[in-house]
């Protein structure tokens, strides 16, 4: 009776312990270089290795690609899978093997770079600078 009670006060105090941690990143008040925008973030979960980009075009910007793209949403999201690398986040890899993008980003700066290589070639384009940057420390 007494291994008893001490192995469910051992597993009880393992699993109250036991948290997990995550780290939340959100970039928002994030401009553009070409579009305008109300509201553009971007918000890296580490732990899940997704980031997700909200975004609402400005009128302008809006009408500008509803032109030429019906499909085109004033407000929109999307998911993308992150991984790290030598301090940098980075999304998978977008195209194909020769030619490919990528969004990068850097751990507290406010920057935002597309990646694209072609044939081995790599150039970076910054497309964003972000006026917030807040991080989360989430425990469950």
């Amino acid at each position: 009776m007494k291994k008893n009670k001490f192995l469910i006060f051992f597993l009880s105090f393992f699993f109250i312990s036991f948290n997990s941690h995550s780290e939340i990143i959100v970039l928002s008040k994030c401009d553009h270089k070409e579009d305008g925008f109300l509201k553009n973030e971007y918000i890296l979960n580490l732990n899940e290795l997704i980031m997700t980009r909200n975004y609402v075009y400005d009128e302008k910007t809006y009408q500008k690609y509803k032109i030429t793209d019906l499909s085109v949403k004033k407000k929109n999201s999307y998911v993308r899978n992150i991984y790290e690398e030598h301090g940098k986040i980075l999304t998978l890899k977008h195209g194909y093997p020769q030619f490919y993008t990528q969004i990068l980003f850097e751990k507290d700066k406010p920057e935002i770079f597309v990646k694209a290589v072609l044939n081995d070639v790599e150039s970076l384009s910054k497309i964003s600078t972000c006026k917030k940057i807040e991080k989360f420390d989430q425990e469950s």
